[in-house]
């Protein structure tokens, strides 16, 4: 399959103008790092965060230099809860109010289910699942206060489809796509939506040095359009999600992939 050339990057059309979000697993160059960007474009002011404390300030101070005064930068890992208890709390004492919440923290890893160990399986599952239940139930307890808000989760097709080697990250993602439906239900009585995208391959330089460049062939030739998808056009549709041009949806788990099944 020949592969099609990526789109031209469209600027920012202040779709996100006077919004406060909150960002997790935004400290490198993938879907996080991606997000945080295209809020800023759009005119949110972005609280990223990350558990790997360096590259988070290294990406603050580099988003900070492009849209000063706009970006604050909280370490936080999503295993912990009192770091994610401190990372809403910080989001609200800095800017007085939160609008939207991407749950981008997760972990994947390649291992057979006859030889994972109970370490690997519990490490994918807590980062990956119960790192995003602790940050989407800190942002009820303040959404539904104010009575407004967004929530939007990062499964993956891995939640639809099977692939060796992938149990528990399969088994993280599908829960994060149930949790998301179950949370939709209960939020909506507060005004508050919960949606999540579904990614297969959004290409960055971490993703290189983790999988093997059989596997990345094979993945990229399974799309559609023959190539993977660029980080930003993840957080394209992250942007609509979390705008006022989804208003009308909840619960909704959105492919950004043709692999859907």
């Amino acid at each position: 399959m020949t592969g099609v050339e990526s789109p031209v990057y469209e600027p920012g059309h202040g779709l996100l103008k006077g919004r406060t979000a909150v960002i997790t697993a935004a400290a490198g160059a993938g879907i996080g790092g991606a997000t945080a960007r295209r809020f800023l474009e759009e005119g949110a002011r972005v609280l990223i965060s990350d558990a790997h404390a360096r590259r988070l300030k290294e990406h603050e101070a580099e988003l900070g230099r492009e849209f000063p005064g706009a970006v604050t930068a909280v370490p936080c890992d999503v295993t912990d809860e009192a770091q994610v208890r401190a990372l809403f709390d910080a989001a609200v004492e800095e800017h007085g109010r939160l609008d939207v919440v991407v749950n981008n923290a997760g972990l994947g890893g390649t291992s057979s289910l006859a030889d994972m160990t109970d370490e690997q399986w519990t490490r994918v599952l807590d980062v990956t699942l119960n790192g995003t239940f602790r940050c989407t139930r800190a942002a009820l307890r303040l959404m539904r206060d104010a009575r407004a808000g967004v929530i939007v989760n990062n499964a993956s097709v891995v939640g639809w489809r099977a692939q060796a080697g992938q149990a528990h990250y399969a088994a993280a993602k599908a829960g994060v796509m149930a949790l998301t439906r179950c949370a939709a239900l209960e939020a909506a009585e507060y005004g508050v939506r919960v949606n999540a995208v579904s990614p297969s391959l959004a290409m960055h330089p971490h993703l290189v040095k983790v999988t093997s460049a059989e596997l990345l062939e094979e993945l990229t030739a399974r799309e559609a359009f023959g190539r993977y998808a660029e980080p930003w056009e993840v957080a394209n549709v992250i942007v609509f999600l979390a705008s006022g041009y989804s208003s009308y949806m909840t619960g909704e788990v959105v492919a950004v992939s043709s692999q859907h099944a």
